[in-house]
C-alpha cells in the first residue's frame, strides 16, 4: 500500500521545474531569459543560482 503523503499533484500544462527535498516539493518558476544552476551536496539539492539575461535593445537604463 502506498502512503498518500508520498504523492504530489503537478500541472503538466505549466512549464516549471520541481525539486523534491526531504519530502517537500519546491517549484522553480520559469523566467523570460536566463539560466538556473542547481548545486548538489551529498545527493541533495543545496542551492539554486538564478541568473537573468537581459537583451540590450536601446534601453536607457537596465
Amino acid at each position: 500500500m502506498t502512503d498518500e503523503k508520498t504523492k504530489a499533484v503537478i500541472d503538466l500544462l505549466e512549464d516549471a521545474v520541481y525539486i523534491v527535498k526531504n519530502g517537500q516539493k519546491t517549484k522553480v518558476s520559469p523566467k523570460d531569459f536566463g539560466q538556473d544552476i542547481i548545486f548538489w551536496k551529498n545527493g541533495q539539492v543545496l542551492d539554486i543560482d538564478r541568473n537573468e539575461r537581459i537583451r540590450v535593445e536601446g534601453q536607457e537604463v537596465i
